[in-house]
């Protein structure tokens, strides 16, 4: 009996870190598809954009502009839906003049082709290039948030951004995902580790993390040990009792990125740690 019992929890075992290998796409992305012919539509003027990659790949962007620009926001978004909802998100900084550059991962709206993680460093930094190439790297500021920041943090360690901004970030994919399946050997299962704790150390300029205290899904703790890492580099700012999804529901959300914005990156004063 002892033996039958073993025998059934080593094969519970093995099937649920096989399950979590094949199908952990489906854990950690929830896109939404969109046809081809779909149109956006935003209360300000954009830009539809298509990129055709060297392996057959195909990302779709939304690019907002303003009259005399202060620069462009270049935002990797979170890990659900697609950019036809938040591309709402461009608001915020085409109102505070900016330009705003968003792109859907693969597999996400109309974007399309197969996504792992080296993909996903590649398209970002195609289109990162893309950027460079209609402004100066002192004019770019990269923002990413949640599943984003990782991305975002790669990005910063290849290029020379003004500064990169971290919205809800995670010490890295795999700690967080150790969370939940800490009885897993994820070291070897994993596909998308996405180590913000090693991108940052290289990179170029200031950084800047908000973070709400009382998130749940990326704990606050994870923007701390961040910070704890590269205290002469990184500003955390803390939004108190903010949660992961609900942050543009307190107005210290938005006076944190109008300071970060506005003022230069080493001289924000506010409730940073």
């Amino acid at each position: 009996m002892a033996i039958s019992i073993l025998i059934i929890l080593v094969v519970l075992y093995l099937t649920i870190g096989a399950v979590f290998y094949f199908f952990q796409h489906l854990l950690f992305f929830r896109p939404e598809l969109l046809t081809e012919h779909f149109k956006y539509q935003y209360p300000f003027p954009f830009e539809e954009l298509d990129f055709e990659m060297e392996d057959g790949g195909h990302i779709n962007a939304i690019y907002f502009k303003v009259p005399n620009s202060r620069g462009v926001i270049y935002y990797l978004k979170g890990n659900s839906r697609s950019i036809k909802g938040w591309g709402k998100f461009a608001k915020d900084f085409v109102s505070n003049g900016y330009d705003f550059f968003m792109m859907d991962y693969r597999g996400f709206g109309k974007s399309r082709g197969k996504r792992t993680q080296t993909k996903l460093f590649d398209d970002a930094q195609y289109l990162y290039k893309w950027l460079k190439e209609r402004y100066p790297e002192n004019k770019i500021t990269v923002f990413g948030r949640s599943l984003g920041s990782g991305i975002a943090a790669r990005v910063a360690s290849w290029n020379h951004p003004r500064m990169l901004i971290l919205d809800s970030p995670y010490f890295s994919f795999y700690y967080n995902t150790r969370r939940y399946l800490f009885f897993l050997p994820l070291k070897w299962l994993i596909r998308y580790d996405l180590r913000t704790d090693l991108y940052l150390k290289a990179a170029n300029g200031p950084v800047h993390i908000i973070h709400g205290t009382h998130d749940r899904l990326i704990p606050f703790n994870q923007s701390e040990a961040l910070k704890n890492l590269f205290p002469e580099k990184i500003k955390l700012h803390p939004v108190e009792e903010g949660h992961h999804n609900d942050l543009p529901n307190f107005p210290e959300f938005f006076e944190l990125l109008y300071d970060i914005l506005y003022v230069a990156p080493d001289e924000v004063k506010s409730n940073s740690l």
